[in-house]
Formats: C-alpha cells, sequence, structure tokens
C-alpha cells in the first residue's frame, strides 16, 4: 500500500491508462469501468490529497460498479440505431420477394432453395412450381403465401 501513497494520483491515472489499453487490446467492454473508475479516483485525489488508501479503494470500487449502471442506464433509454437495421437478419431481407416452389408444401412445411442457401418455409400446402411470395419470419423458417401466376 506504500507504492499508493507515493505515486498518488497519478498511479491511478496510469492504472486507469493501462485498464483503456487493456480493453483495445481484449475488446470485451469490461476493463473501461475499470479503467473510469481508476481514472476518476485519480483526478478525485488530485483534488484531495489526504484521502487514505482505504478510502481510495472505497471509491474506486464505487465509481466502477456505478459507471456500469449509468451506462446500462443511458444505452436503454438511447438505443443504438442502424442504416442498416436487418443487416444481420437475412431472412428479413426475403420479405416481399417471390419464388418458384421446386418441392412441394406438405403438411404445411417444405423447402425453398433462394439463392445458395436452403430455407425451411411454412404456408398452405402446394404443388411444386407454384408460385409463392415470402411474407414473414419465423426465427429460421420463411412464412409463405401462394400467388396468383400473372401473365
Amino acid at each position: 500500500m506504500e507504492l499508493f501513497q507515493q505515486l498518488g494520483p497519478w498511479g491511478w491515472l496510469l492504472g486507469g491508462v493501462a485498464l483503456f489499453i487493456g480493453e483495445m487490446l481484449i475488446p470485451g467492454t469490461f476493463l473501461v469501468w475499470f479503467g473510469l473508475g481508476a481514472a476518476m479516483t485519480g483526478a478525485l485525489l488530485l483534488l484531495f490529497p489526504a484521502l487514505a488508501w482505504q478510502a481510495q479503494w472505497i471509491i474506486f470500487a464505487v465509481l466502477s460498479v456505478s459507471s456500469v449502471f449509468v451506462w446500462r442506464r443511458y444505452r436503454s433509454r438511447h438505443p443504438e440505431t442502424s442504416d442498416h437495421p436487418i443487416l444481420n437478419q437475412r431472412g428479413r431481407n426475403y420479405v416481399g420477394r417471390r419464388f418458384t416452389l421446386a418441392s412441394p408444401i406438405v403438411d404445411g412445411v417444405g423447402k425453398l432453395h433462394v439463392d445458395d442457401t436452403s430455407w425451411k418455409i411454412s404456408g398452405a400446402n402446394l404443388p411444386a412450381g407454384s408460385h409463392v411470395k415470402v411474407v414473414g419470419v419465423e426465427g429460421t423458417m420463411l412464412k409463405v403465401e401462394a400467388i396468383e401466376d400473372t401473365p
């Protein structure tokens, strides 16, 4: 503990920087909160240099844990938006597209070949060669409806 008394606020600030660097090397968003707690503890120690080492560790722990809760609350109120909201939801990309069945839908279940992938589909019983439209996605299954052939 003598080391912390010798380094003072700079020890906490350097520890915070080391934790931020560790977060960049091992991403996972867990070291950043400890780094933030250490940096804020160092800043407080600059203002109040007479803080005992026990108080410093308590402040560090409280600031680290509370920063996680503050961030989680902020993210729940301000969810992340994307210009590609269905990027990782391939099935939703097919909603509205029309296909021809290579195999029949039997007992409400069938298969549909889309591009280079085979999808399970659900819908009314239809023979092979029928034209269908994807109307929804349920998990990894596409929901289809029959469409009229247009000349």
